[in-house]
């Protein structure tokens, strides 16, 4: 039984501000959540973010608010269960208390929580460097993560010109050494025209991937897109909105590219996204799971998501060092993987 269940308010601000062809941001703000019972406390961040398909900040606060006024006394397993109305239009509120409870389960068990989503999991995560917008990126900033132990490099583009951004990934990828890969998200900055452009100026490029080039993402134009892509095109954003409600019953085969980009917070918790994860896979799909740059509540256990789903492609969760202040120890990447702690529940403790 919950014993107790606390809502804390949080400001974290960046070290730089964090830009996308969506907008940006230069401080993150939710909520930690805490869960206890019998001595033992379960964390989740509730971070909402809705350029990137949560609900706004007062939907979330109104789910946290009417979640805090059942817990006490409800079992573990059926608080998500009985806020289900509260919480279908607030998937960060869900999310958080996801993370929360299982957290709190997986520390009374005495396991990771990545066991207690996958008996499979991996003990280890590869990342992708986070690198920020185009326009800011010089030679030396990509020798610096490929040193870090970085294969993947991960890029904002869709904020200027398509022409003039062109012209300097084709400078950058010269400094590039081989085997290292860039991914691109253009965050739906793009007419079909200038996305095709784009795409055949980027295939002789080692491009890794390319998320969301179209602002309007039409299936069909993604497919024809993709089929003239030498590399994988992803669906991030565009899997919410009017797909949200249709994703339980979607062939994801039908998307239209090669991949999908999964942020828990987005999709409503970490089971929703492992099954999804599941369904994708067996599809034909690529997963990569990445943060809405949490804090470290929120980062650790969708990285212990990550590793129960098992995929060998670099996921995007390489953001702790964003953050300029944190709530606990974070994550953070060596040689370009996030090894997880073999102690119970997720990992993340509140500093003092």
């Amino acid at each position: 039984m919950i014993e107790r269940l606390q809502v804390r308010p949080y400001e974290l601000p960046l070290r730089r501000a964090w830009a996308s062809a969506r907008g940006g941001f230069a401080r993150r703000r939710g909520w930690l959540i805490q869960v206890s019972a019998e001595g033992l406390h379960g964390y989740g961040d509730c971070a909402p973010l809705p350029a990137a398909g949560t609900e706004t900040p007062e939907v979330a606060w109104e789910a946290l608010c009417q979640a805090r006024a059942v817990a006490v006394f409800q079992p573990l397993d059926l608080l998500l269960e009985s806020l289900a109305p509260v919480l279908a239009t607030a998937p960060a509120a869900r999310f958080a208390l996801e993370c929360a409870l299982l957290d709190l389960a997986s520390r009374r068990r005495g396991g990771a929580l990545r066991h207690w989503l996958s008996e499979s999991a991996r003990d280890e995560v590869p990342v992708n460097a986070m690198l920020g917008p185009l326009g800011t990126l010089a030679p030396a900033d990509l020798q610096t993560a490929c040193d870090a132990g970085f294969r993947v490099l991960k890029i904002k583009v869709g904020i200027r010109n398509p022409t003039v951004e062109l012209k300097h990934l084709v400078a950058l990828a010269r400094h590039l050494p081989p085997g290292i890969g860039l991914r691109l998200d253009a965050n739906g900055a793009w007419e079909p025209d200038a996305a095709r452009r784009l795409i055949d100026g980027l295939n002789p490029l080692p491009i890794e991937s390319l998320e969301e080039p179209l602002r309007e993402p039409d299936a069909d134009r993604l497919a024809t897109l993709q089929a003239g892509a030498a590399f994988p095109l992803a669906r991030d954003e565009s899997l919410h909105g009017p797909l949200h409600g249709r994703l339980a019953d979607l062939d994801l085969a039908m998307l239209g590219v090669r991949r999908i980009v999964l942020k828990p917070a987005v999709v409503g918790g970490l089971a929703r996204a492992l099954a999804l994860s599941a369904r994708a896979r067996a599809a034909g799909v690529e997963v990569v799971v990445t943060s809405l740059v949490e804090s470290a509540a929120g980062l650790w256990p969708t990285a212990q998501l990550a590793a129960a789903i098992g995929s060998p492609i670099p996921h995007g969760l390489a953001t702790a060092d964003w953050l300029a202040a944190d709530l606990g120890a974070a994550p953070r990447p060596r040689r370009g993987q996030i090894d997880l702690p073999r102690t119970a529940g997720s990992g993340f403790d509140p500093s003092p």
